[in-house]
């Protein structure tokens, strides 16, 4: 089933982008220094670290980049195994995800990762596997939704969009307008909202379990949203 980029799912996508933000504070701040969302710059810190520049780990770059590659494999199967019965895929997405983000916010608890200041130690490299399985899982939904502007786990593409759209330098092969430079925006600001929030909970103290836990809650919760509402009131794909 093509997916339908509906008004209400671009907001869902965007709610998506701003636990980004906070994901990628507990990962670079707590975790890391490592993304595990953003690959890009994973791959660079892994490049980094493998030249031995001082507090970056080859160890912990490279745990992400692996779990993100069986959070990838494993959701692109989930989604297009769902897909072709003809249900529903973005609930199972979402609830996937969901999950995993659970399972690192109770792996955070239990072994009591604690904020910036914590040295890493093993059960970091845990949590960050099931974070960048999570986000690999998210990487996978946001190509198949296909959302215009609204990437979820970057911010480059929608701020160059954004400004080629602008009106005195409008490209007309981007596009510009209100509808899809409020999307752009939006998809900005909720990337930054999302890292400022993450990053003042854990300098305020609150755990790194804690402040995965939002994610966590609302994909699980837009999981059971979507898959409790009649499909025809919608605008969910498949």
């Amino acid at each position: 089933m093509k997916p339908r980029a509906g008004g209400a799912l671009t907001s869902i996508m965007i709610v998506l982008t701003l636990t980004t933000g906070m994901i990628e504070a507990v990962s670079f701040l707590a975790l890391g220094p490592v993304f595990t969302a953003m690959q890009t710059g994973n791959l660079l810190l892994l490049a980094f670290a493998l030249t031995g520049a001082a507090g970056l780990s080859p160890a912990a770059a490279g745990v992400s980049g692996a779990g993100f590659v069986v959070g990838a494999v494993l959701g692109s199967l989930l989604e297009s195994s769902v897909d072709t019965r003809g249900r529903r895929w973005f609930v199972p997405a979402l609830l996937a995800e969901g999950l995993l983000l659970g399972g690192a916010a109770l792996v955070a608890w239990r072994t009591g990762v604690v904020g910036p200041a914590g040295p890493v130690a093993g059960h970091h490299f845990a949590v960050t596997a099931l974070v960048a399985a999570a986000m690999g899982v998210r990487n996978i939904t946001t190509l198949r939704v296909r959302v215009p502007d609204v990437p979820t786990t970057l911010s480059t593409r929608a701020l160059t969009a954004f400004l080629g759209g602008l009106p005195r330098v409008a490209d007309p092969r981007i596009g510009s307008g209100a509808r899809p430079e409020g999307r752009r925006f939006a998809s900005i600001g909720a990337m930054f909202a999302g890292g400022l929030l993450g990053a003042w909970l854990l300098h305020e103290g609150v755990g790194p379990a804690a402040v995965l836990g939002v994610p966590c809650a609302l994909a699980l919760f837009l999981g059971v949203a979507f898959w409790v509402a009649p499909e025809g009131r919608t605008s969910q794909p498949g």
